[in-house]
């Protein structure tokens, strides 16, 4: 057996600041669940289903577990259910707790904020039903919303997934000089789980020199069972479960790529 040495990596000093952390880096993130609903009353049923799973106290419980891994700390929170369906919250944040919490703390210098919103929605013709969530974290200072990445994913049924990252602006060392960037990144997947980033086709746009990274996700195989709504498998016909199939797969391939190639 070959045995290797643990090897201490030395750390790169950190950057000394004239002021504080200027940089502000904003991570857009947009999900989608696809499935198929036979029936007209499957899809209504869906649609109740997913308005109820996903409710506005989910989605708060889910941003405040991502302030945890991003190890910032919660200012103000606000939630909103809508008619007929979706859900929107907003929680601000901050790199270092601010007491006491009152309205005050609204012009905080962070405004760093963390908003989700969701969007269900149906289409009667395939039977397809499509569960959109936009997730939106921008950080001011160290706090990395790179870090909530793999618990997002996990956090819902992702079948796709688009997700940029933008840093903008500067800030300036003691000596005067201005940076651009205080982190290593060369692609938004080195921040993803590999048994995540196995599961999906990926594709990467980045535009290093201003700073902008894009990454599409596409879920690479999928089991029909786990993609019908109020109806089993074993319900269907060989020939219908293929041509579900394939239209679940045509409605994903659309979605991931931008475009109607199926239809006109």
């Amino acid at each position: 057996m070959i045995q290797t040495k643990n090897v201490k990596r030395k750390k790169k000093p950190k950057i000394t600041l004239e002021g504080f952390n200027n940089l502000t880096k904003t991570l857009t993130f947009n999900i989608y669940d696809v499935c198929y609903a036979r029936s007209p009353q499957a899809r209504k049923e869906y649609l109740e289903y997913i308005d109820e799973e996903y409710n506005s106290d989910r989605l708060v419980k889910i941003l405040t577990e991502v302030t945890e891994i991003i190890g910032a700390n919660i200012l103000n929170i606000a939630s909103q259910d809508y008619d007929p369906m979706g859900a929107s919250v907003t929680i601000l944040i901050a790199e270092e707790p601010v007491e006491p919490k009152s309205d005050t703390v609204l012009a905080h210098l962070d405004k760093s904020h963390l908003c989700i919103h969701t969007y269900p929605e149906t289409d009667e013709k395939t039977g397809i039903s499509t569960f959109r969530v936009d997730v939106d974290v921008s950080t001011c200072g160290h706090i990395s919303p790179l870090k909530a990445l793999n618990h997002l994913i996990r956090s819902f049924e992702s079948d796709i997934i688009s997700v940029d990252y933008k840093v903008r602006g500067f800030t300036r060392d003691v000596n005067g000089k201005k940076h651009f960037m205080d982190h290593k990144i060369y692609s938004i997947p080195q921040y993803i789980d590999k048994k995540i980033r196995d599961q999906y086709q990926c594709v990467d746009i980045n535009i290093h020199q201003e700073n902008l990274f894009h990454t599409k996700m596409l879920l690479k195989d999928f089991n029909l069972h786990d993609y019908l709504f109020a109806t089993a498998a074993q319900d269907f016909s060989p020939e219908e479960k293929q041509r579900v199939k394939g239209i679940l797969k045509r409605e994903m391939q659309e979605i991931f790529y931008s475009k109607n190639i199926y239809r006109p």
